[in-house]
């Protein structure tokens, strides 16, 4: 309420924290955790973070034409990522003509045609790239890959690129979709919930509700972290009296503090202890599952019987009797689900661990029964939905099938450039145009020196975005903003209010309208700039009929409809309260869309990682006061870190084997190859992270990951595992 009330005054604050996450309302422009039914829904379905991103959204502050002529680009790029995000909502299209110092105003049709002018003038479509981050609705995303497509190239990085690639990678091989298989009632239903590699408690605080009713029916819950977080030792729920009064729940039964990168080495030891006890307890292993519904259990079988127990259990850091208790528990369930997020995402060996975990799950038959399944709890909202839209640089032959039969239009069949070839892309000059819908893209990336020098050697910038931030000031020769619509806010047009619909990160899609009046009378819907762009490049005899589109979701829906499966009647059934679900065979009906129709087990090799005396391994991490790449403030109230976000977390017998104290300042220095990577002047803090392993702050500490770091089929940047060093600082 301080937040809320401070940044948008008494009435706002009460219009819109009782209309977020409502049937009625919108979807909160947060995390993709679902809501419950309509009829079991609380009235607040809201968290901290929540409530922040909505301030942030609906503050009354303006980033207006005479902020802009204040502020010249020199003096905006001096200032911190937060102070640009206090300047305000944007209200006017802006430019930043060649050799100019100020953006300035321009007027919609004018940019649209600088725009047009600049993708026009390309020797070939795929020089631009056309960036996407989650928050985009479904109708903006699925017009935004049409006209993508339709000027001819698959050039479609996203936010996915960076957080759960691996788990779209790995999910589609084993299973034929790389979606999660529970709903939300399955959690309540577990006998055991694995949470691996994830911080509920800050990146997805309504999780803990979900976990708290688990935990009241008997669920076991094992939290495998490096870190210890607050929200799964004990959650106070703020929707009862009692959660608040008393002294809250205990979530998690046991912590494993797992060394960065061992989680595929612990998998891989549970998955060979599974092999043996069946052995011994044949119900063990779900025989008839494995027997009727996988492939590769008898090679699984065979490579398991290999492996060394004692190397994998080094692997993780952890203590043999931990783990074997945790084992217990996974052996003896019935219903077993598994919880991931970054934390595995965001590796070297990510699609290789997620791979394991999946072994894990087949080998039990705990995927399409009650209270089963795999749940990658995706980061922001809708960032799920872009994907079904057809947000990829790699999409499936049949989805450019179906969008050439509906429009008459051939489709572009060589894959694009994702996030980290898109980079490679600028800097080497072969991509000159960059337009992004939403998000931070040079504070969402690896690499910050490379990349900012690389987007800055382009001929064009665009950014829709609602607020300033880093990707409007380090920009291209000319760069162009462009002033999108809220969630909270109304789409009023020629046809009545409009609203768009999300995808959640159990796959249910659902409606979301704003209730607030636009912060300026120039702001337009993602919708209608994507169509007014398309109409400016492609013009009004394009087979696609853009202008029938631009005030008409309903009409972009029934395009949908035709294109997309699991989407047939979309406009009759999203207005059900609370919307629909879309198919997901594994869990609907244990069938999975592989090519011989069984889900696949896998064979990894786990490999030794070798570490130099006085080095440490890196993870970044958000703060609880930010989301994503928006810092909302310089607290870390779970973690006990207050007033400065330049700060190392190292365990204490590592400081003092390093020869520093507590509050030290050094430099972070990471250890790839290429060219030194410096973060100066970080404090020392003496955290619970297990010997080796070390975190800071992101998108600070993005300047030390290498543009090559990362998953090897995924492509997402390894931001859990940067090899580093410290040194004291002397400036």
């Amino acid at each position: 309420m301080s937040r809320t009330v401070g940044r948008m005054g008494i009435g706002r604050t009460l219009r819109t924290l009782s209309a977020i996450n409502q049937p009625e309302g919108f979807d909160c422009p947060g995390c993709a955790w679902p809501e419950a039914a309509p009829a079991e829904r609380h009235r607040i379905e809201f968290c901290e973070n929540g409530a922040k991103a909505v301030a942030e959204e609906a503050m009354s502050e303006r980033a207006d034409p005479a902020f802009f002529a204040a502020h010249s680009l020199i003096d905006l790029e001096g200032r911190s990522d937060h102070w640009l995000g206090e300047a305000g909502r944007l209200t006017s299209p802006m430019i930043k003509r060649s050799g100019g110092t100020h953006y300035e105003p321009v007027a919609w049709d004018a940019a649209f045609a600088v725009i047009a002018r600049h993708l026009l003038a390309l020797d070939t479509p795929d020089a631009a790239v056309f960036y996407t981050s989650g928050r985009t609705s479904n109708e903006a995303a699925f017009l935004y890959q049409l006209l993508v497509r339709s000027l001819g190239t698959n050039n479609l990085p996203d936010c996915s690129n960076m957080c759960h690639e691996a788990t779209s990678v790995a999910l589609t091989e084993a299973i034929g979709i790389g979606k999660g298989s529970v709903h939300l009632h399955d959690l309540a239903a577990a006998d055991v919930i694995l949470v691996v590699g994830q911080n509920p408690g800050t990146n997805h605080p309504r999780m803990l509700s979900t976990l708290e009713e688990a935990k009241r029916a008997g669920a076991t819950i094992i939290a495998i972290n490096p870190l210890p977080e607050a929200g799964l030792m004990r959650f106070k729920n703020p929707q009862r009296v009692r959660g608040i009064a008393g002294h809250g729940t205990q979530l998690s039964d046991q912590h494993l503090a797992i060394r960065l990168g061992g989680d595929q080495a612990l998998f891989q030891f549970w998955n060979h202890l599974l092999v043996l006890r069946d052995q011994a307890v044949p119900s063990t292993l779900d025989r008839a599952f494995i027997s009727s519904s996988t492939a590769g259990f008898d090679e699984l079988v065979a490579h398991l019987s290999t492996v060394d127990p004692d190397a994998l259990l080094a692997e993780t850091g952890l203590e043999r009797a931990e783990v074997m208790t945790a084992f217990e528990a996974i052996a003896g369930a019935e219903r077993l689900i598994i919880c991931w997020a970054m934390g595995i995402t965001q590796h070297v060996n990510a699609v290789e661990t997620i791979r394991e975990m999946v072994n894990l799950s087949l080998l039990g038959g705990h995927i399409g029964r009650p209270g089963a399944g795999l749940c990658p709890v995706r980061g922001h909202s809708n960032v799920q939905g872009d994907r079904t839209m057809g947000i990829w640089d790699r999409p499936k032959p049949e989805f450019l099938d179906a969008l050439e039969q509906e429009f008459g239009l051939p489709m572009p069949r060589p894959h694009g450039l994702d996030t980290v070839g898109a980079i490679r892309a600028f800097a080497e000059g072969t991509a000159t145009v960059m337009i992004g819908m939403g998000g931070n893209f040079l504070r969402a990336v690896p690499d910050t020196e490379l990349a900012e020098d690389a987007l800055r050697r382009a001929q064009l910038t665009v950014q829709i975005s609602t607020k300033l931030n880093r990707s409007h000031v380090i920009c291209g020769e000319t760069a162009i903003i462009l002033p999108p619509l809220g969630r909270t806010e109304i789409d009023t047009g020629p046809n009545g209010d409009q609203f768009v619909t999300v995808e959640d990160s159990m796959s249910l899609i659902h409606a979301s309208q704003g209730v607030l009046e636009p912060a300026s009378p120039q702001l337009r819907s993602e919708v209608s700039i994507v169509c007014d762009l398309a109409v400016a490049l492609l013009g009004r005899d394009h087979q696609v009929p853009w202008a029938s589109f631009r005030d008409d979701n309903d009409a972009v829906r029934d395009r949908i409809a035709r294109v997309i499966g699991g989407f047939e009647n979309f406009n009759q059934r999203v207005r059900q309260p609370g919307g629909f679900g879309l198919p997901h065979l594994p869990r609907d009906d244990r069938r999975f869309a592989t090519p011989d129709g069984l889900a696949r087990l896998a064979v990894t090799e786990v490999t030794p990682r070798a570490s130099e005396q006085g080095t440490l391994t890196l993870q970044t991490l958000r703060s609880h006061d930010q989301y994503n790449t928006t810092i909302y403030g310089h607290d870390d109230r779970y973690r006990g870190i207050s007033g400065d976000r330049h700060v190392i977390m190292v365990n204490p017998d590592d400081i003092a084997e390093l020869g520093f104290a507590d509050g030290d300042l050094v430099d972070i220095i990471s250890l790839f190859g290429d060219r030194e990577r410096r973060a100066e002047r970080y404090r020392i803090v003496p955290y619970p992270t297990p010997r080796g392993s070390a975190a800071a702050y992101y998108p600070e500490t993005n300047v030390l990951v290498a543009l090559d770091h990362h998953g090897a089929v995924s492509g997402t940047p390894a931001s859990k595992a940067i090899p580093i060093r410290l040194e004291r600082h002397h400036h």
